[in-house]
């Protein structure tokens, strides 16, 4: 039988998943030329995200930044290390379209990891990360700390095509 840490559990992975999907169909829904859906859906998006986020909080998910720069460390490190290599070789044995976004995935995991371990460094000291101007690649996920001046090291998208968020 369920308890409510289980109950919650489940509702945050579900709201998490609504949030990103609804959020892909607004950006579908945008380009199909119906602009109000697509506030519709980005607008329900952002309630999943409230509902999350109010379920994290309940299950004492959220920390200090230092504890949640260890947990994020722990997930990014256990996607690129445990989660995504078996998904990888799973799909490119199968010669499954997903093998491109688990490729880029278990690289950009490692370099999240890398960014969050740096952050912890800094917040240890009681420090913030000094000046830096954080990029992503929006097409694998890739961060950077600095304008890029070249092409991503991992999809080899062009510098100019980074976003800061």
């Amino acid at each position: 039988m369920a308890d409510t840490t289980d109950d919650l559990k489940g509702a945050f992975a579900g709201e998490s998943q609504a949030n990103q999907k609804y959020r892909a169909f607004a950006k579908k829904a945008e380009a199909d030329g119906y602009p109000n859906i697509a506030r519709l859906f980005r607008t329900t998006a952002e309630a999943e995200r409230i509902h999350a986020e109010g379920h994290l909080k309940a299950m004492a998910g959220i920390g200090a930044t230092v504890e949640n720069l260890k947990a994020a460390i722990g997930g990014e490190t256990y996607e690129y290390t445990e989660m995504y290599p078996p998904m990888l070789a799973q799909a490119e044995a199968a010669n499954h379209p997903a093998k491109v976004m688990f490729g880029f995935a278990v690289k950009a995991e490692a370099v999240h990891a890398q960014l969050y371990t740096k952050a912890l460094e800094a917040a240890q000291k009681g420090q913030d990360l000094a000046d830096v101007e954080v990029y992503l690649c929006p097409f694998c996920g890739y961060i950077e700390l600095a304008k890029p001046g070249q092409a991503c090291p991992i999809c080899g998208a062009k510098p100019e095509k980074f976003v800061q968020v």
